[in-house]
């Protein structure tokens, strides 16, 4: 198991991941998901690296696919799949988790946090990429007032009542759920995580959804016969719900 940089905090929380997860935990100045991306050649797969922020709940999990990269990337999904029914645990029975395409995670269309993907600069499209970083950011404490009578463009978790639901839990339910998606992809196909995904996706009325091989989202409107290509490995260049002034989920 990778060494911890902060194994020797003792006040720090525990953190209980399934096999065959290894933690890596890193002060709140750390950058969970670049930290994952440089020691992923050599830290193999299901290193989970966790930084320990107030407000944030951040982690990013090394994978090593075996399929070409090109449709490997996909695996992303299986990610956010994983990070909305994480959510969705702890979620109040009112609430409603979604997914704005391909990485975006709002609670009652609320922004709280969203999905990333890595791969090797050096890595080809049609070789499998010696790793993928999938990381994630979820916001779970407010740190500034919403105007009275206006739906907030952003959220936390503790402003939709999450509970007691902080970094720890929806990290210890990312990894659950990831686990799940991933036997999901291996027993039934890819088809059970596009589903899952698909079926949390905010869309257009009247339109049907379907996920290529590359990972792209086709889009078609009912009673028309050509479909809208959105091609992922371009949306995943500049994560859309990250603020980097930030360092974090946008306003």
């Amino acid at each position: 198991m990778p060494s911890s940089p902060t194994s020797h905090v003792a006040l720090a929380e525990p953190i209980h991941l399934p096999p065959p997860f290894a933690l890596v935990r890193l002060r709140e100045s750390g950058d969970a998901f670049a930290h994952a991306c440089r020691i992923a050649p050599e830290s193999g797969a299901g290193t989970l690296v966790y930084v320990g922020r107030f407000d944030l709940a951040e982690f990013a999990v090394v994978l090593e696919p075996g399929d070409p990269l090109s449709t490997a990337r996909r695996a992303f999904y299986a990610g956010m799949v994983a990070l909305t029914d994480a959510l969705r645990a702890y979620a109040p029975p009112s609430k409603t988790v979604a997914i704005d395409w391909p990485d975006a995670v709002r609670i009652d269309g609320g922004l709280v946090g969203g999905g990333r993907m890595g791969w090797p600069s050096s890595a080809h499209e049609d070789e499998p990429p010696a790793w993928l970083v999938f990381g994630a950011m979820i916001r779970t404490v407010a740190m500034t007032e919403p105007g009275p009578g206006v739906q907030p463009l952003a959220s936390a978790l503790d402003e939709e009542g999450f509970g007691d639901a902080g970094a720890v839990q929806m990290t210890e339910s990312f990894a659950r759920h990831l686990m799940r998606a991933i036997d999901g992809w291996q027993v039934d196909g890819f088809d059970s995580v596009a589903r899952d995904y698909l079926s949390r996706l905010v869309r257009a009325r009247k339109t049907i959804l379907r996920i290529d091989d590359c990972g792209d989202l086709l889009t078609r409107r009912i009673n028309t016969d050509r479909p809208e290509r959105r091609e992922l490995v371009k949306a995943l260049a500049t994560p859309s719900w990250l603020d980097p002034k930030l360092g974090g989920p946008g306003p």
